[in-house]
């Protein structure tokens, strides 16, 4: 939904020569039906950033219904396992890189697996914003009964380690996300 990111976006495909169509959608009210064979959605991609879990569940009833028939979901969200086990905050602190966002402030709220922080991220062209954050943390159990109730059918979820995700890292604790694969039959 961000003008500058997807101008940044654009520029870096055509320095690639990439050609690919860059639309501005609110995930929670997408215009397609049955047009596509794969939906990609990492970093989250806005799924578990909503302030309500009715506003993330509208994402993920908006990719269903974008999908085609027989086609695949992939996508990482936050794993609810972690907060358990592990600071949020410290966590975010020992990631953080210079030019990435900053976070701090961080409450996790164990009744709504909630995370409340606030969040420093700075544009291409060194703007600095704060945002008052409200990241929701799901349990595996969670997210196979959301997508089997928008009709998705062999969900396989595994560890996601921050940007190397595989099939072959079985979901623990230590994961801060978790990649969820998701075949879909309407």
């Amino acid at each position: 939904m961000s003008e500058s990111q997807l101008e940044r976006a654009m520029e870096k495909a055509k320095a690639q020569s990439l050609q690919i169509e860059f639309q501005k959608h609110d995930a929670r009210k997408l215009p397609f039906k049955d047009d596509f064979d794969i939906a990609i959605m990492l970093c989250e991609g806005g799924f578990s950033l909503m302030e309500t879990d009715e506003m993330n569940y509208e994402i993920l009833r908006n990719v269903a219904n974008s999908l085609k028939d027989s086609s695949k979901l992939i996508f990482t969200t936050l794993n609810g396992l972690f907060p358990l086990y592990h600071s949020v905050e410290e966590f975010h602190a020992s990631t953080t890189d210079e030019g990435n966002a900053t976070y701090r402030s961080n409450t996790f709220d164990l009744m709504t697996f909630r995370d409340h922080n606030i969040t420093t991220v700075e544009d291409d062209s060194g703007n600095k914003k704060e945002l008052k954050c409200n990241e929701r943390y799901y349990v595996p159990s969670e997210i196979t009964w959301l997508l089997k109730s928008l009709g998705f059918n062999k969900i396989d979820i595994y560890g996601a380690k921050l940007g190397a995700f595989s099939r072959n890292d079985e979901l623990t604790t230590e994961d801060f996300e978790m990649l969820v694969i998701a075949d879909f039959i309407s």
